[in-house]
């Protein structure tokens, strides 16, 4: 069983290596993103350029919950470090790829380790601080993943120009190596044998072939529905057969009986489907703000900055209203004022004024910070002391799954509806407006309207997602305050 690590003297050792350990693994998909175009040209790899996310994303999920359930049993400092060594070793062979390839293959690998890395930053601030001092504390190491938000393009943009993409790799090699030295030093926990500890490798298996068939149903949505919906096939029954080799299993890799308490369960189910809201606001803003309104790339990029700055200030209140209200309430009043917002875009016509845009980040920021960073503290607090881990773990792949899955869902959506309602417009020139900067391509009357309402209909699925979030809240049975 896992003791609480010997605290105050080094924590502050320890903090400095988690903040750095989460801005290194979150500044990771908008550096990279920015670079794209460079690798795709350099390596020849359009017809592959999907996987150098897609790959990353994929072993993260599949190994999240593996590494919190053995953080659980062997203790959180042999299992981070394990992932910081990974990542880095990752990162410095993803910038020394030669082909897309190799290049897939190391990404695959950065995405072994960040299972490992992500969830556990948060495991460690649990094993640190109190439910009093969680909120705090997850408030300030969210600094480093809006951070990460705001610096991450212009380190990749910079980067690119000056040296080379190899480069937005190389970046991490060093911080990896740091966040190493300073968890060696400064991380000492007291671990006893685990000695009933079975791999379960059974519901590994499973979930691998769930999560992997997934999201290449996920990945293959709108090109070969088929085949999507074949894979969706496979990744149901695979689920299924999980969950029942979990109930069955000695030491499962997730415990069914976590899921016992339903508020921890509605907590993991609202971090995932508000996950899913935020990656639809991520892309479809500054694509509308661009498309529509002929906004530079830079200048649309605002509207995601204006999000994470309000994220992080509000993320700073949670702790005082854990204290005060009850979280049912805190979110049915918030989701419901996120879903006046979104529910906003669905009557927006062409001249819809920009400023709201704006507006409406800022209240998603708002809004979002407060509630899946109580999402968090509160799938924690709930779970048995034994499993803190793995409750992390969970939340961190529900919230991976959200952005996953929802990214082809959009995307999906976008197409169809664009297929459907374009008429005597060629699709090519319609993607040509959509993927134009600034003024270069204007869209005519007819053809801004085709791109208008596939939006709504992005929207659409984000505010029918805050419906059922919206739901889920109010079944909540939690009617008191949670104590620390």
């Amino acid at each position: 069983m896992l003791k609480q690590p010997q605290a105050a003297a080094h924590r502050g050792i320890v903090m400095t290596a988690v903040f750095i350990a989460t801005f290194m693994t979150s500044v990771e998909v908008t550096i990279v993103t920015t670079a794209l175009p460079s690798i795709i040209s350099a390596l020849h790899g359009l017809a592959a350029q999907s996987w150098i996310m897609s790959a990353y994303l994929l072993t993260t999920a599949i190994t999240t919950p593996i590494y919190g359930k053995l953080a659980d049993a062997w203790g959180r400092r042999r299992i981070f470090q394990w992932g910081v060594i990974v990542f880095t070793l990752g990162s410095l062979l993803s910038g020394l790829a030669p082909t897309m390839g190799l290049l897939i293959i190391a990404r695959a690998l950065q995405g072994i380790g960040a299972g490992a890395v992500m969830p556990l930053t948060f495991t460690i601030i649990a094993d640190y601080y109190d439910f009093t001092q969680r909120a705090k504390v997850l408030a300030l190491n969210n600094t480093a993943w809006g951070l990460s938000a705001l610096v991450g393009p212009l380190i990749g943009g910079f980067l690119v120009d000056q040296l080379s993409w190899h480069w937005v790799f190389f970046v991490n090699v060093p911080l990896g190596i740091l966040v190493a030295i300073l968890i060696q030093v400064g991380y000492h926990e007291k671990t006893s044998a685990h000695p009933s500890l079975a791999i379960d490798w059974q519901g590994i298996g499973w979930l691998s072939a769930g999560l992997i068939a997934l999201l290449l149903s996920v990945q293959t949505l709108v090109r070969m529905p088929l085949i999507a919906a074949s894979l969706l096939v496979v990744a149901v029954v695979s689920m299924i057969l999980f969950w029942r080799t979990e109930k069955r299993s000695k030491d499962p890799l997730i415990a069914p009986r976590m899921f016992a308490n339903r508020t921890f369960s509605i907590q993991i189910a609202t971090a995932m489907i508000l996950s899913g809201v935020l990656i639809g606001y991520q892309v479809y803003f500054p694509i509308w703000l661009q498309s529509l309104y002929r906004l530079g790339a830079t200048e649309a990029g605002f509207v995601v900055t204006s999000s994470s700055v309000m994220w992080l200030t509000s993320s700073f209140f949670v702790g005082p209203i854990l204290a005060r209200f009850v979280p049912k309430r805190v979110s049915l009043i918030i989701i419901t004022v996120l879903l006046a917002a979104y529910a906003s875009l669905l009557a927006a016509g062409l001249r819809f004024p920009v400023w709201t845009f704006y507006l409406i980040a800022m209240i998603n920021g708002t809004g979002m910070g407060i509630v899946i960073s109580m999402n968090t503290v509160l799938a924690q607090q709930l779970a048995p002391q034994d499993m803190v881990g793995s409750a992390t773990s969970i939340l961190t792949l529900g919230r991976s799954l959200g952005q996953t899955i929802m990214t082809g869902i959009y995307g999906a959506a976008l197409n169809l509806v664009i297929r459907w309602t374009r008429g005597d417009i060629s699709f090519a020139h319609i993607n040509e407006v959509i993927s134009a900067n600034g003024s270069r391509v204007k869209p005519t009357t007819a053809m801004a309207q085709v791109i208008l309402n596939s939006l709504h209909g992005v929207f659409l699925i984000v505010v029918v997602m805050l419906l059922i979030a919206w739901w889920l809240n109010w079944r909540d049975p939690q009617q008191s305050v949670v104590k620390g």
